[in-house]
């Protein structure tokens, strides 16, 4: 049985994709208890955030929009990356307004996760936006097309439970806000 987790330590590193959004480095790499060889992979990505915005009529924003890597329409949470030198609640606020024209005046910061720390280097900020109001157009990014619905908790509650919200992140939100009772 072993006493301790076995640790490999990268000992050179080179970038080998550079994909607008993220990149990617392989990492070659030694066991520090026999010293192995073996090369890893990692995305190197920005931080991100995603919003959970509540209504003042007490309704959750949620977008419908393609993704590519599934190849289908999803059902999520608005989010995005963090901008270079942004703070995340200044991101949350930016993407919530982008996505879905809505705006609050309370933030509230429910907690933060790695979204796979197996192979990506960053981390995912959840929020909750509060008493939140349709004040904008929307100004999606040029690769973004999304259209906003609202929901109820318990809605929200089924769509999860039924399969009809499938993204992890959005999910790992939901678990943070049950956490935190804010509703």
């Amino acid at each position: 049985m072993k006493e301790r987790v076995e640790i490999w330590k990268r000992r050179t590193s080179k970038q080998i994709a550079d994909c607008r959004v993220f990149r990617v480095r392989e990492d070659a790499c030694e066991r520090d208890s026999d010293g192995a060889a073996h090369n890893f992979f990692v995305v190197e990505a920005p931080d991100w955030v995603n919003v959970i915005a509540l209504t003042k009529e007490k309704r959750i924003v949620l977008i419908e929009q393609y993704r590519q890597g599934t190849e289908e329409i999803t059902l999520e949470i608005p989010g995005g990356m963090i901008d270079a030198g942004e703070e995340p609640e200044a991101a949350a606020r930016r993407e919530l307004a982008e996505e879905t024209g809505y705006e609050a005046g309370e933030f509230v910061l429910l907690g933060k996760s790695r979204p796979n720390p197996a192979i990506q280097t960053n981390w995912m900020y959840h929020y909750l936006a509060l008493d939140c109001e349709k004040t904008l157009e929307t100004a999606f990014d040029e690769h973004e097309s999304l259209l906003t619905k609202t929901a109820s908790q318990a809605e929200v509650e089924n769509l999860i439970a039924s399969g009809a919200i499938t993204h992890s992140l959005a999910v790992t939100g939901f678990y943070y806000l049950h956490l935190h009772d804010k509703l």
